[in-house]
This record gives C-alpha cells, structure tokens and sequence, in this order.
C-alpha cells in the first residue's frame, strides 16, 4: 500500500521538533494535489522554509531568497522558477504556497491554494483551539451538552480547578492589558488570556484545589501592580468564585462581571473586588429596580433620605464603621455624648428609625445602599 504523505512526514519529523498542527493540515491537502496537478506545489512559512509538499524529499528545504522577496512583494511573486502566493493563518504567522512554474496557470494554481489552505487552517484553528473553546464556554456561546465532547476531542482536562478574572483597563491604553496579562501567565495549556472588549480581558486562571480566597485576591493585585506600575495602565479586577469543572466556567465569568458592576457601587476605591466579598451588596443587585423603590418608600414614610444634611450622613456612616457604639463614635468626631444623641434623635424624628437599636440600624443602612444603587443604574448581568 503507497506510502501516505502525512505518514512519512511524520517519520521525518520523529527525530526532530515534531510535526506542527499546521504542518498536518497542510500537508493533509497538499498531498491530494500531487495527481491533480502534474507540478511540484508546497508550503513555505515566513523563514522561506517548505513545510508541506508533493515532492516529501523537499520538506525542510529553504528557499532562498524567500523570505525578504514575501516582504517586498504584493500577494504573489515569482522566484527560481517558482510561483508563489502569500496567504495568512492568523495574525502573525504568514504562508506562502509555492507552485512549479512561472506561467498563468501556475499563477491561478497558487491563488485557488493560498483561498483554499487559508479556510482550511482558519476552521481547523476554531476547531482545536483551546483557547477558543475555552472562550466560547466562558461566554456561554457552547451548548452544556457539547462541552464535554469538544474537551475530550481537544484532551482538555475537565476537572481541574479554575478561576475567572476580569480585568478592566480604566485608564492608560499606550500598551495592551492583554498582552501584559498573556505574559505574566505565559503557560497556554492551564492559563487562558483573551479579550472581549476594547478594556476588559479575561484570565482563566488554573488553581489548586481549595486554594484560600486570598491567595487569587493576591495574584490579581499583583496584575494591577504590574500594570500599573511598569506600564502606568489603571485597572481593576472582578474575581469569581473558584469552580471544580469547566462547565461552570460561565458562571465564574458572570460572578466576575456582576463583582465589577457590584464594585463601581459600594467599593469605588477598591481595585480587587472578589464576588465571595459583596456581602449584602450582592442581593441588593439582584433585587429589580421596582422593589427597590418600594422599599425605601415603606422604611422612609416619616421623610426620605434627602431630607438628611451631609452632616448627619457623616454621622450616621461613623455610627456605623464604630459598631453602634455612641461613646467611640463620639469620640471619633471629637463632639460631646450629648451632642451625639441629639443627632440621633433627630434622625429618629425625621425618618422614624432610631440607629441605636439594632434592627432599625440593619434597615437604614440597607436602604442607604439600596439608594446608592438605584442611583448608579449599573448594568445586570
């Protein structure tokens, strides 16, 4: 039985690097062209060098003069007796498909090649990348029922501990976020660094199992660190929560971006927001807009919060950040006890809650956060 082109290729190979992916599929089609067309045609990569061909002996050749001509010329171009024809892969790998021959048909066997190989790779790249998979599971854009079947097709560990984080640029765009995060995490086959917008990028980022929360909390600060500090660009971080299986991966992605909104709200200052920290500010997110005025209209039938000065809103958050405790927090404001008590009182008298007791604490201050995200209008997610 004849020998098959990509089974002697990759005996050619076995001693050396090993056979690229590219290579396979390449020489996959190529190969089929040796009866078709009674001329020698091949692949060449940006170093000039045949890496898939009808003539096997001439894989690894290079060609001379090759790689500046491909930089000089338009789509095609003529050498040593060769046609060849640039197509592109991706964005930084260029190929060229070279066809014996100088004539017009050598010219149109080159085109319909270069047409022909750059589908081929683009469909096989959106196939086996995993990259890609991972970033179509992480936007939801991949049936549950299909993940497991495209990880197994691309032996991709299922079970294996992870974490998204969300990283959004918030100022200074000179250099992208994106490939400083690639290079911080530069192991492809656990990490997965891609973009969704012009300022956020996402991480996939592989973790051990049961790993404490503020272990992730200081790898993200040290992204923003790093930004920050060697490439003056301004971010922020959402973490989601740790998952056990890929298929959770979305619902990490989504806790990240509901951390990054819930955060624009409560914690303006705070550049790592992990969601396991929201707190209460979390259900508040999740209420509609609706109920949320209907219940400050309920707790402030008396008068809203409006009718409260910045002075007694001062107050009320020291009240608060002191545990209620009316000797500290008069302290912390350097006023007299009284003067303290007076000022709850009328608190008590415009809004019908008095702070000192708990639960009427716990109501006020939820529905001085409820307003604060009312007025915010964050996005859902």
């Amino acid at each position: 039985m004849a020998d098959s082109g990509g089974a002697f290729l990759c005996r050619r190979v076995q001693k050396g690097k090993g056979l690229s992916m590219a290579n396979r599929v390449f020489q996959g089609v190529i190969y089929q062209m040796k009866d078709a067309i009674d001329r020698v045609v091949g692949v060449v990569d940006e170093t000039g060098t045949i890496i898939s061909c009808t003539d096997l002996n001439r894989i690894g050749e290079v060609r001379d003069g090759v790689a500046s001509e491909r930089l000089a010329a338009g789509d095609s171009f003529v050498r040593d007796g060769f046609t060849y024809h640039l197509f592109t892969a991706n964005k930084r790998n260029d190929y060229a498909v070279l066809v014996e021959g100088t004539d017009e048909a050598a010219g149109r066997y080159a085109a319909l090649l270069a047409i022909s190989l750059q589908n081929i790779k683009q469909y096989h790249d959106e196939k086996f990348d995993k990259a890609n998979f991972i970033k179509n599971v992480v936007l939801d854009n991949i049936l549950p029922g299909d993940i497991y079947a495209k990880a197994r097709e691309l032996h991709f560990a299922t079970d294996v501990s992870r974490v998204v984080l969300l990283i959004r640029v918030t100022s200074g765009t000179d250099i992208s976020a994106y490939d400083v995060v690639s290079g911080l995490f530069p192991d492809k086959q656990k990490d997965f660094v891609f973009n969704i917008s012009e300022n956020d990028t996402v991480l996939v980022k592989e973790i051990k199992r049961g790993i404490d929360q503020h272990d992730i909390e200081k790898l993200a600060l040290s992204i923003v660190d790093t930004l920050s500090g060697e490439h003056y660009i301004k971010a922020v971080v959402g973490i989601g929560t740790p998952i056990a299986n890929v298929k959770d991966l979305a619902i990490s992605f989504k806790e990240a971006q509901i951390a990054m909104e819930v955060g624009k709200v409560f914690d303006t200052e705070q550049s790592i927001i992990s969601y396991d920290n929201l707190g209460i500010a979390r259900l508040i997110y999740q209420l509609p807009t609706t109920l949320c005025e209907m219940f400050l209209k309920e707790v402030f039938k008396q008068g809203g919060i409006e009718s409260l000065d910045a002075e007694t809103l001062f107050t009320i958050q020291r009240f608060f950040e002191n545990n209620l405790n009316v000797s500290e927090t008069s302290r912390g404001l350097f006023v007299h006890r009284n003067t303290l008590v007076y000022r709850l009182e009328k608190i008590k008298k415009l809004t019908g809650l008095d702070l000192r007791e708990f639960d009427d604490a716990i109501v006020f201050k939820v529905a001085l956060m409820v307003k604060k995200y009312l007025s915010s209008n964050p996005a859902k997610y």
